[in-house]
């Protein structure tokens, strides 16, 4: 093997290496900006209904996105109004993938919501 195809192994070589250490030291871009889904205008509930019922729009007749199970935590993102729910209007729209809503009947929200905008 001539020395001159050695070096050029031993470059790339190398150059692969501090290219590695540069990719494991640098943060991705986009990495400063926050996921909606861990903001901190999120707010946390607890699904208190039997079997929580997730449905892709504030009303009882909303498509069924999901089921929660009773006791899950689920980010609750907003809340606005919709359809009358046991003397109960506002809805929860929940950050967990499916963009689901949930009334605020059957969801325990730790701490008041935002309002949709």
């Amino acid at each position: 093997m001539s020395l001159r195809i050695l070096l050029m192994r031993f470059g790339i070589a190398a150059a692969g290496g501090a290219l590695l250490a540069f990719a494991a030291t640098t943060p991705a871009a986009g990495a400063d900006q926050e996921d909606p889904r861990e903001s901190k205008q999120i707010a946390k509930g607890e699904v208190i209904a039997r079997t929580g019922v997730l449905r892709g729009a504030p009303t009882r007749g909303g498509a069924v996105v999901r089921v929660a199970p009773y006791g899950e935590i689920v980010k609750i993102y907003c809340r606005s109004e919709g359809q009358n729910v046991s003397g109960d209007r506002q809805w929860h729209l929940l950050v967990d993938g499916t963009w689901a809503r949930g009334s605020a009947q059957y969801i325990e929200a730790y701490r008041t919501p935002r309002l949709c905008a």
